[in-house]
């Protein structure tokens, strides 16, 4: 694996240099063909009117800025906030009040404050963007390289930042530490209740500054567009409109612990390096101007490194009764932090555009949240592209492109039309505009599309011809298997460069080429695969798979992908799930099921109180959810599950099931009479027999 892993960086590497200079000569992609109307991707004419709106000239030249503004919470906690204001020629705030953006973030507002000068430096910033922006290397061996690099020119940074243009055209934006983070006071409260209060009574505070016109909007990025959503179910009066990029809807299932299983190689990096260490840093021109805040030193003292113990100690406890109190209170399903983490779109009434991705840390639950919303279309948006976590943009360069406008486009037009009144014609855009894998950009009217219907695709011992590699070639077939077999799959490493790896990191991974072919991870999995499709086959929702599986030991860990497969064997993950074995008890009432009678979206309690035993040698049943997806398989390519048992970093097991699975072999039995299956939606006629 690792040979593997070292041959790739120095491919990489040996050729960045030259791959970056040639790019510069490489033209952008064809525009599609103009429209006038905006239920296109692009947006047609409007699309161009809303990019041509934002970049050319604004009513305003400059930009003033306050700093560290204090805001004082009804507990007495003070939270600050840098406050971005349009300016006269001479530099001076304007005295008219205009609408409002709030961005509350956890990362300290210092590093949006650089990421907005970084990205507005005259004659520098720009030119690099445009450079990024035309950067392909899609195809060749370096093409995870595009996957890092196109989101920078696609406007998310100045989603997660101040917007220059935004403001300039007659915006005041403020950017506000959240309790515990950056310069403000008070403890890290990763979504519970006081936090939340926070949020509505910042939004009151700006309502009411003399700036302000008392109409609030809301962006921002993660976990900034959880907490718009999370304001917004709240109603508060002053809210008109909120633009979410990549938010989650229930954290335990979207990242925290999947399937049971943590999400470790986001979650630790997350508490430490981008909310825990950063909120240790000073604030230096408070300490030479004399007006250090010593409640702020008292409350970094008090908690240094919030979570980061108690999920040390949820990774390493051996046993379920060992826990101390402490963490057993942490993660009790009614309590203020698990209730935190969970979404109620379904109170949402304000305008919201959402951007997500198939590939993002959140696209279990972004789909969700449009659905649930109970507005009409085009009050309500839905974007999902073809990005992990923190890239959103990807191809979103612009019509120009023949891509969806950029993110700060559309943020501009959203807020435009909801708190301005501009008749520019956003809420004719979408409604539910799709990056479909393996065809591009699409707009239709629903997700999941229609015309799709669940079929079973069961997994047989069979050989496909196509997956020699792997530790076992099967295949996928609408009819049952004949006959009986019993597969072995150990955990291993080679997850390291998967897909979901690179999802876990963020995409980072992604300059490797791992999550661009599936198939290094696959020689430590079990693969079953299709006959070739005759036509077009659509792939549109929710995806549920069913294992018959026996364990040697106490407990288990699945994890299991849903793949494209190309005739030159090439295997592309569209979508994923895992589940440990001990949590698979589904609650009916909360699960979906298809015509068929087989899930789509089984529900798992995973708490303490709902782990089902796991004995030896015993053959238990996994209905393991995978994250909805959209895609399409051409003529000539495979559908293909994957079953592996294991898949760090994107998940390892809470210490009390680690121990208890011993990382040992686990078994897949392919049973005529309890049969494995995938039960997937499917449209088209792929011809399987």
């Amino acid at each position: 694996m690792f040979a593997t892993l070292r041959r790739r960086l120095v491919r990489l590497f040996v050729a960045l240099l030259p791959v970056l200079l040639l790019s510069t000569l490489m033209q952008p992609a064809a525009g599609a063909s103009p429209s006038a109307g905006a239920a296109v991707p692009t947006g047609g004419e409007l699309g161009k009117q809303w990019t041509a709106t934002h970049d050319g000239p604004q009513k305003y030249p400059n930009i003033h800025i306050e700093w560290d503004v204090p805001i004082t919470m009804s507990d007495g906690t003070v939270l600050k906030a840098n406050v971005y204001r349009p300016a006269d020629a001479s530099g001076g705030p304007i005295d008219t009040p205009t609408p409002t953006i709030l961005n509350l973030i956890p990362y300290t507002k210092l590093l949006s404050m650089l990421a907005q000068t970084g990205t507005s430096i005259p004659g520098f910033s720009e030119p690099i963007i445009e450079f990024f922006r035309n950067f392909d290397m899609t195809g060749t061996a370096f093409d995870g390289l595009t996957d890092v690099t196109r989101m920078l020119g696609g406007g998310m940074v100045r989603s997660f930042a101040a917007d220059p243009a935004l403001i300039k055209s007659g915006y005041t934006q403020v950017i506000v530490d959240i309790r515990g983070t950056g310069f403000s006071q008070g403890e890290f409260q990763l979504f519970k209740e006081r936090e939340q209060k926070d949020t509505l009574e910042v939004i009151d505070w700006a309502s009411q500054q003399p700036w302000s016109n008392g109409k609030i909007g809301m962006s921002g990025v993660s976990y900034s567009a959880i907490n718009q959503l999370k304001a917004a179910e709240e109603h508060p009066p002053a809210l008109k409109a909120i633009f979410p990029v990549q938010p989650g809807g229930d954290l335990l299932r979207d990242l925290i612990a999947p399937g049971g299983a943590t999400g470790i190689g986001f979650i630790g990096p997350l508490l430490v390096f981008a909310i825990n260490l950063p909120k240790l840093l000073p604030d230096v021109m408070s300490i030479v101007q004399g007006r250090f805040d010593w409640q702020w030193l008292e409350d970094r003292l008090a908690s240094p490194m919030t979570l980061v113990p108690e999920g040390f100690k949820g990774l390493t406890i051996p046993s379920v009764d060992r826990l101390p109190q402490d963490l057993k209170k942490l993660v009790d399903p009614e309590g203020p932090l698990r209730q935190g983490w969970i979404g109620r779109s379904e109170k949402v009434n304000v305008p919201t555009m959402i951007i997500g991705g198939w590939h993002d840390i959140f696209a279990n639950s972004e789909p969700e949240i449009y659905n649930s919303i109970p507005l009409p279309p085009g009050k309500k948006q839905l974007i999902m592209g073809d990005n992990y976590h923190g890239m959103a943009g990807f191809a979103m360069r612009g019509p120009e492109y023949g891509e969806p406008p950029r993110i700060d486009v559309l943020q501009r037009a959203w807020f435009d039309h909801w708190l301005k009144g501009v008749d520019n014609g956003i809420e004719t855009y979408g409604p539910v505009t799709l990056w479909q894998q393996g065809n591009g950009w699409t707009t239709t009217d629903q997700f999941p599309r229609a015309g799709v219907e669940h079929r079973k695709m069961y997994l047989s011992a069979a050989p496909s011809g196509t997956g020699g590699h792997s530790l076992h070639d099967g295949s996928l077939s609408p009819t049952k298997p004949t006959e009986a077999a019993k597969l072995t799959v150990a955990p291993g490493l080679k997850s390291i460069c998967s897909r979901d790896a690179t999802q876990i990191t963020m995409g980072i991974l992604g300059i490797t080429g791992c999550g661009e072919d599936e198939r290094f991870h696959e020689e430590e999995g079990l693969t079953f695969t299709s006959a070739p499709v005759a036509a077009p086959t659509e792939i549109s929702g929710p995806i549920s798979v069913h294992l018959n599986t026996v364990h040697q030991t106490t407990d288990g860990y699945w994890t299991v992908t849903v793949n494209d497969v190309a005739p030159d064997g090439r295997s592309t993950v569209l979508t994923t799930g895992q589940l440990v074995s001990s949590l698979r008890k589904v609650d009916d009432s909360r699960s979906e099921r298809s015509a068929n009678g087989a899930y789509t979206e089984p529900f798992h309690p995973l708490t303490l109180e709902e782990m089902l035993p796991v004995e030896p040698g015993k053959p238990i049943q996994l209905d393991i959810a995978v994250i909805p997806t959209d895609a399409v398989l051409a003529p000539g390519h495979r559908l293909r599950i994957d079953v592996f048992a294991s898949n760090w970093p994107k998940g390892q097991a809470l210490g009390p099931m680690l121990v208890a699975s011993q990382l040992a072999p686990q078994q897949l039995l392919l049973d005529p009479n309890q049969a494995s299956y995938v039960n997937i939606p499917i449209g088209g006629k792929p011809g399987w027999r």
